[in-house]
C-alpha cells in the first residue's frame, strides 16, 4: 500500500481505468477514469446499472467478494485496490467515508445518536467517553442539528428524516476524511428537506475542503451544487466536463437523452405562455368528492390522537388528474387511503360516484371499491413474486369474477399491449423485469377492472429519470385512452406539473392551496407553496443558481 497522505497536492480521489467484473459476461465497470479534487463536488450520473455505485464502493473497499477489480483507485494518494482488511480499516472513515441513501437503514435503531458517533470516533483511536461526547455534540452542531446537547441522547426514531440524514453525514465526518462518497443522499427526502441537505453539503465542502463524489440520477441536484460532471453508461464514461458546459452543450446523444427526460417546473418566464395540454374535463358529476373530512389516528400508550387530515374538501372531476403535493407528514398518503375506503374518517364525507362511503352497505362498499384502483410506489413489493405477469394482472378479475376465463385472458393481452409490453411477458416473473417494466405491470393490474378513479401514490419516485419519463408518458396516454380520473400523489412538483390538471397542496393535514397546475406551480398564492416550488432544483445550473440568489418568501 503506497501512502502519500502528507502530500496535500494529491487529489481526494483518482480513478484510472477501473474495471470491475462479476460472474456474468458484461463488466459492471469497464474502464472508468475520474478525479475528485479537494474542495470539489464531482457528480457521477447515469441510469441504474451504469456502474456509479460500484465505482464508489471500489473507492472505499466495499466491493463484494464475488467482484474482480483491476486498474487504480487512490484516495488521498493511497492505493485502495488490493488492500487487506487491516489496511482498509485505516482508510475508511479517516480518509474516505460514505453517506448512504437511506438513513433509516444506515443508523442503529436501538442505540442513541451519541453512542453511534462515539463508536465512529473510537474506531480510529483511543478517546475518553467525556471527550467523545463533546466531539459528538460538536459534530451534530457542524451538521446544524438544533439543540445538539439534547439530540445526542436521542434515538433515530425520535428524529425527522432530514435530521437522520444529517446524523449520517455527521458519522461520515467524524474522523475528518478528505473524501465523501454521497450515494443518492437526497433521493428519499422531500424537496424542502432535500434543499437543506444540499445546502449543508456545500457548506461542509467549504468548511472542511473535502472532495465530494455525488452519485445521483437527479440532474436538478447536479445543476444545483456540482462543479463537474461525469456521465456513465453501461460501465463506461461517455462524457465529462464542467457542469455549465455539460448542461449547455452536451456532445453525446446519451447525455442529451438524460437531460431531455428530466421533468422541470416552468420558470416565471414560462408562466405567461399557454398551459400544457392536459385532459379536457367535460362537465359531469365528480368521480370523487371530499367534503370537510378529518382523519385522526389513535395515540399509542395513552397518547393523544394524531390528526392526520383536518377539514379537507375538494372534488376530482371525471377524466381529471389531481396532483396532491406536500412534505412527509402532510397527509398525502392518508388522503389516498381514506378515499379508497381503507381507513375511516373521524368526520366529513367521501363520495365516490355520488355514494357516501360511510353510509353505504358492505355490499355497496365492495362495489365502490371495484371502481377505485391503486398504483403503488414500489411495484416490486406489491407484485407477488410467485405470480407471473399474467396472473398478477388477472387477479383482480378473478377475485371479482369478471367475465369468462377466455375473456379475462383476452383482457390481460389487451392490457399488456396498452402498457407497451410484449405479450410474451405474460409468462415472466417480477424478478425477470426491470423497474420500469414492473411499474407498467402495476399500471396494467390497476386498470384491469376498468376503474373510474386511479390513486397513484409516488408511482415514479423509485425510477431513473429516463424510465420515469417513459412511465409518465404512458400514464398520460392511458389516462386519455381509458378516461379515468386520477389522484397523483407525489413530492416531486415537476412530475406533478407534467401530468396534473389541478394541484392540491397539503401542509400538516390542511389544504393551503388548490388550483390549476400551471397557476399553483408558477404563481403560488401561499408562502408555503412558494417555498416548495423554490426548493425544487431546476436542471440548468445558470437558472438554478439564479433562483437560489432570489430572496425567499417568509412562511
Amino acid at each position: 500500500m503506497t501512502d502519500t497522505a502528507t502530500d496535500h497536492t494529491a487529489p481526494a480521489l483518482q480513478v484510472d481505468d477501473l474495471r470491475v467484473t462479476f460472474d456474468y459476461p458484461r463488466p459492471a465497470v469497464a474502464g472508468i477514469s475520474l478525479r475528485v479534487d479537494r474542495g470539489e463536488i464531482l457528480a457521477l450520473v447515469g441510469e441504474s446499472g451504469s456502474g456509479k455505485t460500484i465505482t464508489a464502493r471500489a473507492a472505499i473497499g466495499l466491493l463484494p467478494d464475488t467482484a474482480t477489480a483491476t486498474g487504480s483507485v487512490t484516495v488521498d494518494g493511497t492505493q485502495v485496490l488490493g488492500c487487506d482488511d487491516k489496511q482498509l480499516d485505516a482508510i475508511r472513515g479517516r480518509r474516505v467515508a460514505m453517506i448512504f441513501q437511506e438513513p433509516q437503514t444506515a443508523l442503529n435503531p436501538v442505540q442513541t445518536i451519541g453512542w453511534q458517533l462515539r463508536q465512529a470516533l473510537r474506531a480510529h483511536g483511543r478517546i475518553s467517553r467525556a471527550r467523545a461526547r463533546r466531539r459528538a455534540v460538536d459534530l451534530l452542531q457542524l451538521v446544524e442539528i438544533p439543540e445538539p446537547e439534547i439530540r445526542v441522547d436521542h434515538y433515530p426514531h425520535q428524529l425527522s428524516g432530514g435530521q437522520k440524514q444529517r446524523v449520517v453525514i455527521a458519522l461520515a465526518l467524524a474522523n475528518d476524511p478528505v473524501l465523501l462518497l454521497a450515494d443518492e443522499p437526497t433521493t428519499a427526502l422531500d424537496v424542502s428537506v432535500q434543499r437543506e441537505i444540499l445546502d449543508l453539503l456545500v457548506r461542509l465542502r467549504d468548511r472542511t475542503n473535502a472532495g465530494i463524489l455525488l452519485i445521483t440520477h437527479n440532474l436538478g441536484v447536479v445543476a444545483d451544487i456540482a462543479d463537474r460532471v461525469v456521465v456513465v453508461q453501461l460501465g463506461e464514461v461517455v462524457e465529462s466536463g464542467d457542469v455549465y458546459e455539460i448542461f449547455a452543450n452536451p456532445t453525446e446523444p446519451y447525455t442529451r437523452q438524460l437531460l431531455a427526460a428530466v421533468p422541470r417546473l416552468p420558470t416565471a418566464d414560462d408562466s405567461a405562455g399557454p398551459s400544457p395540454e392536459h385532459t379536457s374535463v367535460p362537465p359531469a358529476p365528480p368521480a370523487a368528492e371530499v367534503d370537510a373530512i378529518t382523519v385522526a389516528h389513535a395515540g399509542r400508550f395513552g397518547a393523544a390522537p394524531h390528526t392526520a387530515l383536518s377539514n379537507v374538501s375538494f372534488a376530482v372531476q371525471r377524466g381529471e388528474v389531481l396532483g396532491v403535493v406536500g412534505e412527509s407528514g402532510s397527509g398525502k398518503t392518508t388522503l389516498g387511503r381514506a378515499i379508497g375506503g381503507l381507513i375511516p374518517c373521524s368526520s366529513g364525507r367521501i363520495l365516490i360516484d355520488g355514494r357516501d362511503l360511510a353510509s353505504i352497505s358492505r355490499t355497496e362498499l365492495r362495489d365502490v371499491r371495484r371502481r377505485v384502483a391503486f398504483v403503488p410506489q414500489d411495484p416490486t413489493a406489491s407484485l407477488d413474486p410467485r405470480f407471473t405477469v399474467a396472473q398478477s394482472i388477472r387477479e383482480p378479475l378473478d377475485i371479482q369474477r369478471s367475465g369468462s376465463p377466455a375473456e379475462r385472458d383476452a383482457r390481460v393481452a389487451d392490457l399488456l399491449s396498452a402498457v407497451h409490453l410484449p405479450r410474451s411477458f405474460a409468462h415472466r416473473l417480477p424478478h425477470e423485469l426491470s423497474g420500469g417494466q414492473r411499474q407498467r405491470v402495476a399500471l396494467a393490474r390497476a386498470l384491469s377492472a376498468d376503474p373510474d378513479l386511479l390513486i397513484a401514490d409516488e408511482p415514479t419516485s423509485a425510477l431513473d429519470v429516463s424510465v420515469q419519463a417513459k412511465v409518465l408518458e404512458l400514464f398520460a396516454e392511458l389516462q386519455r385512452d381509458f378516461g379515468f380520473a386520477a389522484i397523483f400523489i407525489s413530492h416531486d412538483l415537476a412530475v406533478v406539473e407534467q401530468v396534473a390538471d389541478r394541484v392540491l397542496v397539503l401542509r400538516s393535514g390542511r389544504v393551503v392551496e388548490n388550483g390549476t397546475a400551471r397557476t399553483v406551480l408558477t404563481t403560488p398564492s401561499d408562502p408555503y407553496t412558494d417555498e416548495l416550488v423554490r426548493a425544487v432544483p431546476y436542471p440548468d445550473p445558470v437558472i438554478q443558481r439564479r433562483r437560489r440568489a432570489a430572496p425567499a418568501t417568509s412562511v
